[in-house]
């Protein structure tokens, strides 16, 4: 399979971006194999597309399915496994914020959440204790904004994130609006 040179090109920035990412190159490139491939692939196909090992292909399978990145198809009259990627952006961008929560925010708020039931015994422990409160407190408020926001529709969760910092003319007119509030409230009109 001779890949085209945008696919290529695409391809091995992705390889490049994987590593950066915590995902080991050859994982990065499958994924966008599979990404731009207009029909499933199996492990031979991606063998022959991208000139890696047959191990190396299946091992990189197995990471994206524990990841939940790849969609394990079977076609009719074919005994082999085939993959591809989900089609729609935005459930890619919701699997991937689940997974690296799963991998890296849970456990570290259980590493905190157990910490912080210790009684600091020091006044260089009780700093700690205070520094890594702030922390937990930080994590939860982000997590907590994840779970309100994971539940919103794929319209409105994109029309939240086009917002960017339009948000902030709307928290400073709420702003406004509730010192008006207290204001009038102080001197007794309504």
């Amino acid at each position: 399979m001779n890949l085209a040179p945008t696919i290529q090109a695409f391809v091995l920035h992705f390889g490049e971006m994987g590593s950066r990412w915590g995902i080991n190159r050859t994982v990065g490139q499958i994924y966008a194999l599979l990404y731009v491939s207009p029909k499933p692939l199996c492990a031979d196909e991606i063998v022959d597309g991208l000139g890696i090992s047959r191990s190396n292909v299946s091992m990189s399978l197995r990471e994206l399915q524990a990841w939940n990145l790849v969609i394990l198809k079977h076609l009719p009259n074919d005994r082999r496994d085939f993959f591809t990627a989900p089609e729609d952006v935005w459930q890619i961008f919701r699997t991937l914020a689940e997974e690296r929560r799963k991998r890296e925010i849970d456990p570290t708020l259980s590493v905190l959440r157990e910490l912080l039931m210790t009684d600091p015994k020091t006044e260089e422990e009780s700093f700690a204790h205070t520094r890594l409160s702030q922390m937990h407190g930080l994590i939860e408020q982000v997590t907590n904004w994840y779970d309100d926001v994971k539940r919103l529709d794929t319209e409105r969760l994109a029309t939240l994130l086009s917002l960017g910092s339009k948000v902030t003319k709307l928290l400073d007119a709420k702003d406004r609006i509730v010192s008006i509030g207290r204001r009038r409230s102080q001197t007794g009109k309504s």
